[in-house]
This record gives C-alpha cells, sequence and structure tokens, in this order.
C-alpha cells in the first residue's frame, strides 16, 4: 500500500474516532441532566428503555474504537492491509467497507464457514 493510501485510511480512521469520541460526550451530556424528572412510572419506564438502547450502542462503538485505534496502530508499524493469517495484501475495496478488518476477503470467508460448521 502507498503512503497516499495508507495516509487516507489514517485520516478516515481518525476522523470516525473523533466523531464516535464526540457522539460519546454528548451521550453523557445528556443522561446527566437532571431536568429529567418525570412523574409518571411510564414515562420514566420508556426513558430507561431508551437509555439502556444508547448505552448498547456506545458500548458497541467503545469497541469499534478500540479496533481503529488498532488499525492505526498497524498503519505505523507498517502491517495495515496484510492479512495477518496469511500475509496477504487485503483489498482496498475491503479495507474501504471495513478499516478495522485483519483478514482478507478469501481467509474472512474459511473463517465464517469454519464458525457456521461449529454452530457459531
Amino acid at each position: 500500500m502507498n503512503r497516499e493510501q495508507l495516509e487516507y485510511f489514517r485520516n478516515l480512521l481518525t476522523h470516525k474516532v473523533d466523531q464516535l469520541l464526540a457522539d460519546a460526550e454528548k451521550t453523557l451530556v445528556g443522561m446527566t441532566d437532571d431536568n429529567e424528572n418525570l412523574p409518571d412510572i411510564t414515562d420514566r419506564a420508556s426513558l430507561e428503555s431508551d437509555r439502556n438502547f444508547e448505552l448498547r450502542i456506545r458500548d458497541r462503538e467503545r469497541k469499534l474504537i478500540s479496533k481503529m485505534r488498532e488499525a492505526l496502530t498497524r498503519i505505523d508499524d507498517g502491517t495495515y492491509g496484510l492479512c495477518e493469517v496469511c500475509g496477504g495484501d487485503i483489498s482496498e475495496k475491503r479495507l474501504m467497507a471495513r478499516p478495522v478488518t485483519t483478514l482478507c476477503f478469501d481467509c474472512k470467508t474459511k473463517q465464517e464457514k469454519l464458525e457456521k460448521q461449529r454452530g457459531e
């Protein structure tokens, strides 16, 4: 992968991490706001359900941020875009769809088939 491509993916990943962190900050501020004193039990239950849903989303995003930071580390150490199983190149098309991927298309397909056979 050339320097221009690596810089593109570095900027893409950095921007997405910053965006997810900003969204998490908004969620935190929104959940610590004391203006939501709802006397109706149904309204409170609905609010709690919405908060739980939001927290599940943020937890998934937290895991994605970790993967994005690992991808940034791979860019720095020169292993970004290389399959961790076969050592071959991961196609740019695949990296565009999933910039945190560590497996080429063929290795990911094999992994998914094995998981399906095991019932995972």
